[in-house]
């Protein structure tokens, strides 16, 4: 018998096992996580004991930095097992393969239901996918480490089916919202699992859909590897922080990993303002009020002219779409608290100039000097394939000393790159720079990077310095 069938024996449909190296094996449920024993496994013990249980086929896949996944049959139950590793780490995910097709499924309002699309989502997340993407008429796909692939095991979603799928677990604002604008987001969330955020739209072929994962457990500061200096600035009592990047570059996971900073390092009053709400945050030692659009609120701008009425500390926009509600934002940060926002800018000068341009010609030089006085940093970001899988951030890194201030007030924001330059030892840090750390550490390939890069030569010379050279051939060059 293999030694992990003891543990598989004590698993029920709708929980998981957790095997992480230097940490406790758990058992996840609706109701939490709890220890399955007290010893912690090392990455090479976890890897042997997947090997004991792994078809032959598979067994040369693990620990060789591959991500795998198959179904083990321990007595009666059977098992989907996904076990990843990297570096020297390693985790597996051990949770109850889906009934068989003949088995008989309870109907709504009867315990043990669940909506149709959970079976997809539970595959999602065995796969160690960040999004599934469901298009009318065609095989389900998934993301996994930035790449599409199809779900060919999974039938084709008729349009009925679809609709049947998404209907079923829209809530009703947003069916009436469907209806009327044709697309539509929200969280969703299956207890024990993982939270989504959901994006629901029509398109030629019918109703489609694109569900992000967004983890249970939040990704700390610490674990993000975050700088001292970026992480300075929770401590901050008022002024304007802005996470920017292109969509799904981890904006809300590096926001989230702040907020959560500052909720375990401050003793205060943090209000998030989001669309959907997707990371859920305890109460550690601050107190933390999380409205969501359309649920909580009518909108962004609605929502943050009410917080100066609530007594907040820090005030958290998940979205500064349009010109009211940056405008409010700035004013907030002008008036005595710290604000965080998001935007889809790439680099910390496009930034301000994106904010400044939002403004009519003539309040322009108001914005200006505004800004001047209440931004004080911008992490521009974005999601790198990571070399053997995985993807990690590379970060671009502003931080509004005087002479950044002094630019941004006479309106040469062309000039802040090279203030950026000469502000490395503050912390400061410009994506090249991140994006060839990376190279250099072997993290990301050079043809990624280039990928990445804003200012492609410039990141071409820097790594000529090292004797690297990027193949461009097949990247449009």
């Amino acid at each position: 018998m293999a030694q992990l069938d003891k543990l598989i024996e004590k698993i029920q449909l709708n929980q998981e096992i957790l095997l992480e190296s230097g940490k406790t094996p758990m058992l996840r449920t609706e109701n939490g996580a709890t220890p399955l024993f007290t010893q912690q496994l090392s990455a090479t013990q976890l890897t042997s004991l997947i090997q004991e249980i792994a078809p032959m086929p598979t067994k040369a896949d693990i620990g060789q930095q591959k991500t795998v996944s198959f179904e083990y049959t321990a007595g009666v139950k059977t098992v989907v097992v996904a076990y990843a590793s990297q570096g020297d780490q390693a985790t597996a995910r051990i949770s109850m393969a889906a009934a068989p097709a003949c088995a008989p499924v309870p109907a709504a309002g009867v315990p043990g239901y669940e909506p149709g699309i959970n079976a997809l989502l539970r595959k999602m997340f065995r796969l160690g996918a960040s999004d599934l993407h469901l298009t009318s008429c065609q095989h389900p796909m998934v993301r996994v480490n930035g790449d599409m692939k199809d779900v060919f095991e999974e039938p084709v979603v008729k349009p009925d089916r679809m609709t049947a799928l998404l209907t079923e677990i829209l809530p009703a604002h947003n069916a009436a919202q469907f209806e009327e604008s044709r697309d539509t987001d929200f969280a969703y969330e299956i207890p024990g699992l993982a939270r989504f955020r959901v994006n629901v739209f029509m398109d030629r072929y019918g109703m489609g859909a694109v569900f992000r994962q967004v983890p249970m457990e939040i990704v700390t500061a610490e674990k993000l590897g975050l700088s001292k200096e970026m992480l300075e600035l929770c401590f901050l009592s008022k002024g304007l922080v802005l996470v920017t990047g292109p969509t799904g570059s981890g904006k809300s996971t590096t926001l989230c990993a702040l907020v959560d900073y500052i909720n375990r390092h401050r003793k205060a009053h943090i209000i998030t303002i989001e669309d959907p709400i997707e990371f859920v945050h305890q109460k550690k030692n601050c107190l933390i009020n999380q409205r969501e659009v359309h649920v909580h609120t009518r909108s962004f701008s609605n929502a943050l002219r009410a917080a100066l009425r609530e007594d907040p500390d820090i005030v958290l926009v998940g979205e500064m779409r349009d010109l009211e509600t940056i405008s409010i934002a700035i004013e907030t940060a002008e008036t005595g608290h710290l604000v965080f926002g998001t935007l889809h800018t790439t680099t910390a000068a496009s930034t301000v100039d994106r904010i400044i341009d939002q403004f009519p010609a003539d309040r322009q030089a108001q914005i200006r000097t505004m800004l001047s006085t209440s931004l004080k940093g911008v992490i521009a970001q974005t999601l790198c394939k990571k070399t053997g899988g995985g993807r990690v951030a590379a970060m671009e890194v502003m931080f509004v000393n005087s002479a950044v201030s002094n630019l941004i007030r006479e309106g040469k924001i062309y000039q802040i790159p090279s203030i950026m330059q000469t502000g490395r030892k503050l912390g400061m840090t410009l994506m090249n720079d991140s994006l060839f750390k990376h190279v250099v550490d072997k993290a990301i390939s050079p043809e990624e990077a280039y990928i990445k890069a804003i200012d492609k030569q410039g990141l071409v010379e820097m790594l000529k310095t090292r004797g690297i050279t990027v193949n461009l051939k097949g990247l449009g060059d």
